[in-house]
């Protein structure tokens, strides 16, 4: 019986391991996507605020 523990232990870890991968590789197209969306939007907001920054004039002149 204890043989059969282990086997079978290996063996759902092998299948759960595939699985992990398989939905790895098709979650990663879009986990890029959203990370460069998020990116882009950080970027445009900072180099936005900087401008904004620029062109303001300073208090008491």
């Amino acid at each position: 019986m204890q043989r059969v523990d282990v086997v079978l232990d290996q063996r759902l870890r092998e299948a759960i391991a595939l699985v992990i991968q398989e939905q790895t590789r098709s979650v990663l197209p879009r986990l890029r996507e959203e990370i460069e969306s998020v990116v882009r939007h950080a970027v445009y907001e900072a180099v936005a605020d900087e401008l904004a920054n620029e062109n303001s004039p300073e208090p008491g002149r």
